[in-house]
């Protein structure tokens, strides 16, 4: 079974690409496939504009693109609860300095589940 896992990505994204440290407000997501524990695909896709629909317009614009896995520096509490709401299951990836490490490390089961301990007050602020 494929997994699409988003991560919010510095230009020019792809798996080199340093982590985006809040995710309404990254440059872009590298959208990453993933089966069998394999890296299947990658494709950069663009951020839309934070204003547009406030925190939720970037997780609906995920869902709508078929992710159903995110990896987060981070992120304020009602975009998690909007991803929770949608299905797609958000991970905590700050440890990490590029998409690559992260994606690895989600495949091997080393990324804890995003709880509200790593959310940030929002806005880009911790």
């Amino acid at each position: 079974m494929s997994t699409l896992i988003a991560i919010p990505s510095t230009a020019p994204g792809g798996l080199e690409a340093p982590l985006g440290a809040h995710f309404g407000h990254c440059d872009l997501y590298t959208m990453v496939s993933v089966e069998d524990k394999k890296i299947k695909s990658v494709e950069v896709i663009p951020n839309m504009p934070h204003q547009q629909g406030g925190c939720m317009a970037p997780v609906q614009y995920l869902a709508d693109n078929g992710t159903n896995k995110l990896i987060a520096g981070g992120m304020g509490l009602r975009p998690l609860m909007g991803f929770n709401q949608v299905g797609i299951e958000v991970y905590f990836g700050g440890e990490f300095q590029t998409i690559g490490e992260a994606v690895n490390a989600f495949i091997e089961g080393q990324l804890p589940q995003f709880s509200q301990e790593h959310t940030c007050g929002g806005g880009g602020g911790h």
